[in-house]
């Protein structure tokens, strides 16, 4: 990674500036797969760059103004008014813009980093130079790469505002790494895996968070790998899936009791969900399934079939760790980020915190226009990862026909105690956002 300093007039926190410096880069393939219209190529190797600024605390001079950082990923430039900008359709926050480029997954004494290198070590043993891996793709993509090229129906609930982060009508923040799975097809390669930050709307609470990350595996075979074995392409490719899945698995945790779950995807057919009987409780693993035969005709792979499979390295990384809250994985909190080593998968985790969270209600009448994402959305901004849990807890309706929310808030720190000054501020800074910004009627 290489941090350009220039001059500049944006403000970043210094947690935010240290986030940043902390990001370790070990780049194995470079693909930009990024909106020509939006980014500007860089005059610098590998990367795109982030332009943000923060404040400088190494000399008088320069904290006497803000200069401005830039951070290279992947071959291309991205200013913050590429991303977060002046249109109808965007609904990118600032706290959104400031997670781009973080990739936690490249960090590998970062739990993420941890499981996705076990995972690259999987398939290097038992698929010796085969799978081509892919981590630093650009998170930014054209809507229809994350939905049309992969077969999302035009009404799909993905598709809305609600749901997914629009820089405008035409181009979003991937919502998950399938979105690059089309270009890589047509770019000829048949077996590859994707490592990158997503990003989704979503509630607040100890297991979802609007950025998190996954992995995308697809594997596409010839008829003549097929047709020697008596059974048609489906069913070897199907076949074969489930035999790479439950290594997979058993590398991960061990020997496991496990179950295949017949589900629906719009990309695959058939689709299956992996279940493994792990610490008392059945746990689903990943999603996946054999490849739509259109999605290979539109990428010229005509006569062939193959495989994909999609895991959340959040949701497996907080089992294998023993990790009860999400927001845990931002922090640089040296309590949490020294309990972890380099290729040490499934250390557990040892709590740090005992900080009480505190508890505040709000209610309102709402719109016909309001959401719960766009509410938890608000609480981000202003809270941060001080807001640890958004609960509906009671909801009527009057004989006018006027329907009422109540909210309670969880806030907590995972580092330090809360003071009862800056929790009122904060709930008297949500109160008046989400009344002006969502139209609602505070009671």
């Amino acid at each position: 990674m290489k941090i350009f300093i220039q001059t500049g007039t944006r403000g970043i926190s210094t947690y935010q500036f240290k986030m940043n410096m902390a990001v370790t880069l070990t780049n194995t393939h470079h693909s930009t797969l990024c909106i020509p219209s939006l980014l500007k190529q860089s005059q610098f190797l590998g990367g795109f760059n982030v332009s943000s600024s923060f404040r400088s605390l190494s000399s008088s001079s320069a904290r006497s103004k803000p200069v401005v950082y830039a951070l290279e990923i992947g071959g291309v430039t991205i200013d913050k008014d590429d991303v977060v900008k002046d249109d109808p359709t965007n609904n990118v926050p600032d706290s959104i813009y400031t997670k781009l480029g973080l990739q936690l997954h490249k960090r590998d004494k970062h739990p993420l980093g941890i499981l996705k290198n076990a995972i690259h070590s999987y398939f290097d043993t038992n698929y010796s130079g085969k799978f081509v891996k892919f981590d630093d793709l650009c998170p930014i993509v054209s809507a229809k790469e994350n939905f049309d090229d992969v077969l999302v129906p035009a009404d799909h609930v993905s598709r809305s505002y609600n749901d997914t982060y629009y820089i405008d009508a035409q181009t979003v923040l991937r919502c998950h790494t399938s979105a690059h799975q089309a270009e890589l097809l047509r770019n000829g390669h048949t077996h590859f895996l994707v490592t990158g930050d997503v990003y989704r709307r979503d509630s607040i609470d100890s297991t979802h968070y609007p950025v998190f990350h996954q992995m995308e595996g697809v594997r596409v075979f010839s008829p003549d790998e097929w047709e020697a074995s008596g059974k048609d392409g489906t069913t070897y490719a199907a076949e074969d899936l489930k035999k790479c899945l439950e290594g997979l698995a058993r590398h991960l945790f061990g020997a496991v009791e496990m179950r295949w779950v017949d589900t629906y995807f719009p990309f695959t057919e058939p689709s299956f969900e992996l279940e493994i009987f792990f610490q008392e409780k059945w746990l689903e693993v990943l999603g996946c399934g054999v490849t739509e035969q259109e999605i290979l005709k539109r990428s010229g792979n005509v006569d062939k079939v193959a495989w994909a499979f999609g895991l959340g390295l959040e949701r497996l990384a907080m089992v294998l760790f023993e990790i009860p809250d999400i927001r845990l994985f931002w922090t640089s909190d040296e309590r949490f980020t020294s309990q972890f080593s380099k290729g040490q998968l499934g250390v557990k985790f040892k709590p740090f915190s005992k900080f009480p969270p505190c508890y505040k209600d709000m209610s309102f009448w709402i719109s016909d226009s309001f959401t719960e994402n766009n509410l938890c959305e608000i609480v981000r901004a202003v809270a941060g990862d001080l807001a640890e849990e958004v609960q509906l807890i009671d909801n009527f309706t009057n004989k006018k026909g006027m329907t009422s929310h109540c909210y309670r808030i969880a806030y907590r720190s995972m580092e330090r105690s809360l003071t009862d000054e800056e929790i009122n501020q904060l709930q008297f800074n949500v109160r008046e956002e989400v009344e002006s910004k969502l139209k609602v009627v505070l009671r």
